[in-house]
């Protein structure tokens, strides 16, 4: 199969599969009666992550460890440079200060970590666990928190989900839960879950093997497809979600999605990917992609700081950005091969 192809079907069967997966998943949690706060903060935020987890474990089983850690370091890249930037363009983000201290501050965290760890260790199972751990404590405090402050009110956590296309035609208010557990019969809902899990799985093979054979005819390195085109195919669910909510004037839930994915993937992704196929950080992630990440995180907290809002002119500042690192990650010899093939 030619590799664009096989990429251009992987991109689709990774978007359906998340879509598939979190339907599914959030019918199945309110038949199980877990709170529908819940449900937006992790089953969400799981799924607008879920095509960089498969993707990426698939990559490290197959021995590309440029893809694998390529992909959730470029999408954390991506997701601020690239798809902030251009929600910012669209309608000024504004900034909840709770979310910025809790959030923003974690997103920073993590992201210095990882780039910590990639230079002194390999992304074992012991660091895949420890990840994961984070993860879990960060998402109870998270929920512990919006517990505290919404109550039982399940308005946020449906704006999320319609964010996320969900529920693009209910109406928010408290009628709505009712309407998602009438929505979709329960049986069907675990079939959904399943099916959206498999077509992920499969869709993340497709895709990395489309991006192996095409980083072999460009010429360049695995670790370079993985942080850009793997990257921001996988970014596509966050791309969506953030100009979604924009349109709808919902700003704040754009950055929140942002900020949310940034942290599922590097402990979740990444804690994941070393427990199931333990790999190494390639050399030129650990020394320049990993502090690329870390100062974009950098930035969006100064920007986000200044007024609480990230307006235009910050969210150009960040897409031209992403368009430098872009074009410093492309040698001349890779875009003379792709007119070429």
């Amino acid at each position: 199969m030619d590799p664009f192809v096989a990429i251009v079907i992987g991109f689709v069967m990774l978007i359906v599969g998340g879509e598939l997966l979190v339907r599914g998943s959030v019918r199945v949690a309110e038949t199980m009666g877990v709170s529908p706060l819940f449900i937006g903060i992790v089953l969400v935020g799981f799924g607008t992550s879920a095509p960089e987890m498969a993707t990426s474990i698939h990559a490290a089983k197959a021995g590309s460890p440029g893809i694998a850690v390529g992909n959730f370091v470029g999408s954390s890249i991506s997701n601020i440079c690239l798809i902030l930037g251009i929600s910012a363009l669209m309608m000024p983000n504004a900034v909840s200060s709770r979310a910025l201290v809790r959030d923003g501050t974690m997103v920073v965290v993590t992201a210095v970590t990882f780039a910590i760890i990639s230079v002194f260790l390999p992304l074992n199972p012991q660091v895949g666990f420890v990840l994961l751990l984070w993860l879990v404590a960060y998402l109870f405090y998270a929920w512990r928190q919006e517990r505290v402050v919404q109550g039982s009110d399940p308005t946020s956590a449906v704006q999320k989900a319609e964010a996320h296309g969900q529920l693009r035609n209910l109406p928010t208010g408290s009628s709505t839960v009712a309407r998602i557990r009438s929505a979709i019969p329960p049986l069907l809902s675990i079939l959904l879950a399943i099916v959206g899990l498999g077509v992920l799985i499969y869709g993340g093979g497709v895709l990395v093997d489309g991006a192996v054979e095409l980083a072999r005819r460009l010429g360049v390195s695995e670790a370079v497809i993985g942080l850009t085109i793997v990257a921001v195919g996988t970014s596509m669910p966050e791309l969506v979600t953030s100009i979604v909510a924009a349109l709808r004037g919902h700003q704040a839930m754009a950055l929140g999605n942002i900020l949310g994915s940034n942290i599922y993937n590097i402990l979740g992704v990444g804690g994941l990917t070393a427990v199931v196929a333990p790999t190494v950080v390639p050399e030129r992630i650990a020394s320049f992609d990993n502090l690329v990440m870390v100062a974009a995180a950098v930035l969006l907290m100064m920007f986000a700081r200044s007024g609480f809002r990230i307006n235009r002119f910050e969210g150009l500042i960040l897409l031209s950005c992403y368009v430098a690192y872009i074009y410093s990650l492309l040698p001349g010899n890779a875009l003379m091969a792709l007119g070429q093939g």
